[in-house]
C-alpha cells in the first residue's frame, strides 16, 4: 500500500482538515492546524507530504514520525509539530481501517469504555457564567471550564482579583459542590497576579487552574503552586515530550494538557501520557477544535490509565458559524451522556467525515485571534 494523494480543506470556524489517500482506496483524515495560522500550517503539511510521504507505505507510522521530526535540522514548535500531528492522525486512521480496528486496539486496547468531558462557559471575556453553568449542568454535564479573567495588567488592582473571585463564586453557587469547575488563566496572567489569583480563587474549590503563566515562564510554577492546594494544569502550548520534561521534573503540575493536533499527533501524545503516568500526573488533552481532533484525543484517552477528562468544543464561543457535529456523517458518535462520551469503536479514528459538507464549506482560512491592548496602548495577552 502506498500514499498516492492528499487534500487540505480549511473549514469554518477555524479548522484545517487533511485527507490522505492510498492506492488501495483507503482514506485517512487528520486535523493539522494552529488556530489563526491555517495557511502557515497548510504549507508545512504540503512540504511534509511532498517531501516524505507521497509514494510511501502509510503503515510505518513511527518511522514516518521520526523522519518528519528529525529529517529537518530545525524542529519543534507549534507550526511544524501541528503539521506532523495532522499527518500522524491520518496515518493512524488509515492503519486502523486497514486492520479493521479502532486505533485504540492498535495501541494496546482500552483502559476505559468512556471518558468524562467538560463544557466551556463564559467566553473570552467571561460573562453570564452563572446562567450558562446552570444550563450546561441541566444538559447533563458534570464539569465546566471558564476563563478566569479578560486581559490583566502586569500588576492589577484588588478589584480585578475580586471580579475573578466573584465570577467563580457565582458559578459555584449556581451548580453546587458536585460539579467541577476548571479555571483557565489562558497565559494572560503574570507571575505576581497568578500568585494572588491562585490563592484568592481557592475558596471556591476550582477543579484546576489552567496555564497560570505562559509556558515560557514554567519555571515560575513551583512558586505559584506554593500559594494554593488547587491542582495545576498546563500544556496546550507545549509541543513534544521534550517540552514536558521540565514540568514533570518540577513535580508541581498535576494535570497535563497536550493537544493531539499540536503536540505531534497520536504517536507523540501517547508517549507524553505514558511519561506523565510515571510522574503521577493526570492527562486531560486540550481540544477546542473539530471532530477529527476530538476523535484522535479519544483514541489516546481510551488507552491512557491516567486520562482524567477530555476537553471538547461543542458550543464553545469560537464555533459561531460551524460546530463539531456539522462535519460528521453520523453525529451520534459524540453523543454525550451524563457528562461522558463513549470511546468510538469504528475502524481507525472511529468517525466518518461528511466529505460533501467539507467540500461545500472549504476555503475558510481567515480566522485570527483578536489583538487586545491595555489602556496605555500596549499589547495584552489574549
Amino acid at each position: 500500500m502506498k500514499i498516492v494523494d492528499y487534500d487540505l480543506y480549511a473549514v469554518p470556524p477555524r479548522w484545517l482538515f487533511l485527507r490522505v489517500e492510498t492506492d488501495t482506496g483507503l482514506v485517512g483524515w487528520g486535523e493539522p492546524v494552529v488556530e489563526g495560522r491555517a495557511r502557515t500550517v497548510r504549507t508545512a503539511v504540503e512540504e511534509l507530504m511532498d517531501t516524505y510521504l507521497l509514494g510511501s507505505d502509510p503503515l510505518r507510522i513511527e518511522d514516518h514520525w521520526q523522519t518528519m521530526y528529525r529529517g529537518g535540522f530545525y524542529r519543534g514548535g507549534p507550526v511544524l509539530m501541528s503539521a506532523i500531528a495532522g499527518v500522524d492522525q491520518a496515518l493512524w486512521d488509515i492503519k486502523g481501517k486497514h486492520h479493521d480496528a479502532p486505533v485504540h486496539e492498535l495501541l494496546g486496547g482500552k483502559a476505559r469504555d468512556r471518558i468524562r468531558v467538560y463544557q466551556w462557559i463564559g467566553g473570552d471575556r467571561p460573562d453570564g457564567v452563572a446562567d450558562a453553568a446552570r444550563e450546561k449542568v441541566d444538559a447533563g454535564f458534570t464539569a465546566l471550564k471558564m476563563n478566569a479573567t479578560s486581559e490583566l495588567r502586569r500588576i492589577d488592582s484588588p478589584k480585578a482579583v475580586s471580579r475573578a473571585v466573584d465570577r467563580l463564586g457565582a458559578v459555584r453557587e449556581a451548580v453546587g459542590d458536585e460539579v467541577d469547575i476548571g479555571v483557565d488563566f489562558h497565559g494572560r496572567v503574570t507571575k505576581p497576579m497568578a500568585k494572588r489569583l491562585a490563592e484568592a480563587l481557592s475558596d471556591h474549590d476550582p477543579f484546576f487552574l489552567e496555564e497560570p503563566v505562559l509556558p515560557e515562564h514554567n519555571d515560575a510554577l513551583p512558586e505559584i503552586a506554593a500559594h494554593t492546594s488547587t491542582p495545576i494544569a498546563t500544556g496546550e502550548r507545549m509541543f513534544s515530550r521534550w517540552d514536558f520534561k521540565e514540568v514533570f521534573e518540577q513535580g508541581v503540575v498535576d494535570i497535563i494538557q497536550p493537544d493531539v493536533s499540536h503536540a505531534g499527533g497520536i504517536t507523540e501524545v501517547n508517549k507524553i501520557a505514558a511519561m506523565a503516568e510515571a510522574y503521577d500526573v493526570a492527562l486531560a488533552p486540550h481540544c477546542p477544535l473539530g471532530p477529527i481532533a476530538l476523535a484522535a484525543c479519544l483514541q489516546v484517552d481510551a488507552c491512557a490509565p491516567n486520562a482524567l477528562i477530555q476537553e471538547q468544543s461543542l458550543d464553545i464561543h469560537y464555533n459561531e458559524t460551524s460546530d463539531v457535529l456539522d462535519y460528521l456523517a453520523d453525529p451520534s458518535v459524540f453523543e454525550y451522556d451524563e457528562g461522558f462520551v463513549d470511546i468510538p469503536d469504528g475502524p481507525g479514528l472511529g468517525v466518518d467525515i461528511d466529505v460533501s459538507m467539507v467540500e461545500e464549506r472549504a476555503g475558510h482560512d481567515d480566522w485570527h485571534n483578536p489583538v487586545w491592548r491595555h489602556p496605555d496602548g500596549s499589547v495584552a495577552e489574549w
